[in-house]
């Protein structure tokens, strides 16, 4: 075994929500646990400006704020918090081994999977610049809805969490004008009856979205075209939801880890446990359903949970 080998108690892997929490309580529980912060430092609620369902903050809290503070609380328990990135594991054999950035090797007795899910989104120019301003884009619904309360949005996707969507906005918002792609629906019957029922939701089959617009700082409105008749219009909106799905950033696993056909981590019911002794998941990397900080800090406290159990039976 090579000098340059590292070997880890606890290794986690992405940080956010659950890999901050498992941190918390991996370090108190002296696993000794360091964490590599991944591509994304703090996750997804870093590019968003106000989270107001956090639990203890009153008053709301912009995402980097939040993903600091919980840094900072599983660094003073003694996380070591490290930059980087995993590009490959091997978990063949009893060791976990992990690859650092394509050169740094490290054997772990558990590993803390805490990757996430990146949203999709359509890649025009002006959807990236109001995402990024912060000023009307968005990918959570759930999330953000609440800031767009009576006000007209634009949501566009044609799945059942589309349609979840379209419904949760139209109970705060004055109008939704789904936009729908192709000819039909992906979602369920019941799904697509629901947002077809719902009086302030306008559904408009076949339509591509052709430019978010905006006043340089918020959106005011978004540009669509009709693909049947070449029609391009502009829809009045101050929101604009895109519902088309997200990629779990788990490709690095997929040789060891029984993946969903989706790509999601598959963990054993109730519990953050994979199919590798050893291995456990947490957040949205296993999470297709519920996609929130709340509940991905939890399943990131039963990660680390379920690691110390783990290591507690081998002794």
């Amino acid at each position: 075994m090579s000098d340059t080998i590292e070997k880890i108690k606890c290794l986690i892997i992405g940080s956010g929500p659950a890999g901050y929490t498992a941190a918390i309580y991996a370090a108190r529980a002296n696993m000794n646990p360091v964490l590599y912060q991944g591509t994304q430092p703090g996750g997804q609620l870093t590019t968003t400006n106000e989270v107001e369902n956090w639990p203890g903050n009153p008053e709301g809290i912009t995402g980097p704020q939040m993903m600091v503070g919980i840094q900072e609380q599983a660094e003073r328990f003694g996380t070591d918090v490290r930059d980087g990135w995993a590009t490959k594991v091997d978990f063949s054999g009893e060791i976990h081994k992990v690859w650092i950035n394509d050169t740094k090797e490290i054997h772990c007795e558990t590993v803390i999977i805490s990757t996430g899910a990146t949203a999709k989104y359509l890649g025009l120019e002006s959807e990236q610049h109001y995402l990024n301003t912060g000023g009307g884009v968005s990918a959570c619904a759930v999330c953000d809805g609440f800031f767009y309360r009576n006000q007209e949005v634009v949501i566009v996707g044609a799945g059942d969490s589309a349609c979840e969507e379209a419904h949760y906005l139209s109970k705060l918002c004055k109008k939704v004008t789904m936009l729908v792609r192709s000819e039909k629906f992906r979602a369920s019957k019941i799904m697509e009856e629901r947002v077809k029922k719902t009086e302030n939701i306008t559904i408009l089959m076949n339509h591509d979205t052709v430019e978010v617009l905006g006043d340089g700082q918020v959106v005011t409105g978004v540009k669509a075209k009709n693909k049947t008749t070449n029609e391009i219009f502009d829809i009045p909106a101050t929101g604009f939801f895109v519902a088309i799905g997200h990629k779990p950033n788990t490709e690095i696993f997929k040789d060891f880890l029984t993946l969903d056909e989706t790509g999601y981590i598959v963990n054993i019911a109730g519990t953050s446990k994979t199919n590798v002794a050893g291995v456990f998941v947490g957040g949205d990397a296993a999470d297709h359903v519920y996609r929130q900080a709340i509940t991905a800090a939890g399943t990131g406290c039963m990660a680390a949970l379920d690691a110390e159990r783990y290591l507690a039976a081998k002794e």
